[in-house]
């Protein structure tokens, strides 16, 4: 073997050696996608619970003694807007130890497979949503799903592991529940976790979406969607509930509440989660009345 061949033997060795990097999915492309996609300061909400999405796509780092856990991960092109948002805040995106997930959508799944593959974390959902994950497809009973379509399809994700109604997801101290949710689609999760401060424990609610969007031609009705979306509004509205926060910022006004922080947190709301179920009803009626019509 010539110098120049060991040259470049030891060239190619050296680059594996060097730092994980992030390896984005190509971009999905969407009527908002681009607007969803807008980069965000990002910031402490309280405690160890941190926002790190994008203008229009949650994604929430919750910081442990053991490593990262990180809440949805917005479009596939949101990730490297997660990366940078993880790093500014001064965490290390290679101590991603869980990754959970609200509903397997593009828009905040689509994200997961790359930051999974820069981290190794681990990416927990529920059971009825575990192989939509999988796959990268939405299922057949999913509301938004088209027949003899690749609409809506994601990187697939890696070794998901399905967790129970109501079972945790734990990084050293800090212990994540999962609260199953259905009705935007059938393997919706909310995750709820308590979360820190100057002597001062809040109850925290990542809830899932309960918005009735469906692809044409789907009844809300006739599927139990909404009898499902029903029973999870008034789950959601009975949880411990100081802080609310979604999968799409503006469903919890962050925005408002970000001009308000002077005035103390204005996350802090127990009442914010009773007005979200109430909304999301109101919401699904108007669309029960569109399907009788």
């Amino acid at each position: 073997m010539n110098r120049l061949s060991l040259f470049f033997i030891l060239i190619s060795l050296l680059a594996g050696c060097g730092p994980r990097a992030l390896e984005p999915d190509a971009p999905y492309v969407c009527e908002r996608c681009d607007e969803w996609n807008e980069p965000h300061i990002p910031f402490r909400i309280h405690g160890n619970t941190w926002y790190v999405g994008t203008d229009g796509l949650s994604s929430i780092l919750i910081e442990t003694d053991a490593g990262l856990i990180l809440l949805d991960g917005g479009l596939p092109q949101s990730a490297a807007l997660i990366d940078a948002n993880i790093r500014a805040l001064g965490f290390d995106p290679l101590d991603i130890e869980a990754i959970l997930v609200s509903h397997a959508h593009f828009d905040h799944a689509g994200g997961v497979a790359a930051l999974q593959r820069l981290a190794r974390a681990n990416v927990y959902f529920s059971e009825a949503g575990q192989a939509a994950l999988a796959t990268g497809r939405l299922d057949e009973d999913d509301p938004q799903y088209v027949a003899d379509s690749d609409e809506g399809r994601f990187p697939a994700i890696d070794n998901v592991t399905a967790v129970g109604d109501g079972e945790f997801v734990s990084v050293g101290s800090v212990n994540v529940q999962a609260q199953y949710t259905p009705g935007h689609t059938t393997g919706s999760v909310s995750w709820t976790w308590e979360s820190c401060a100057l002597n001062t424990c809040l109850d925290v609610v990542y809830a899932d979406s309960l918005t009735a969007v469906s692809a044409e031609g789907f009844s809300f009705a006739a599927s139990g969607a909404a009898t499902r979306m029903v029973e999870s509004a008034g789950k959601i509205a009975d949880l411990p509930c100081d802080i609310l926060l979604s999968p799409h910022p503006f469903f919890f006004g962050m925005y408002d509440k970000l001009e308000r922080r002077d005035a103390g947190n204005p996350f802090v709301n127990s009442l914010a989660c009773t007005f979200y179920a109430e909304s999301a009803l109101d919401w699904l009626e108007r669309r029960l009345e569109a399907e009788r019509m």
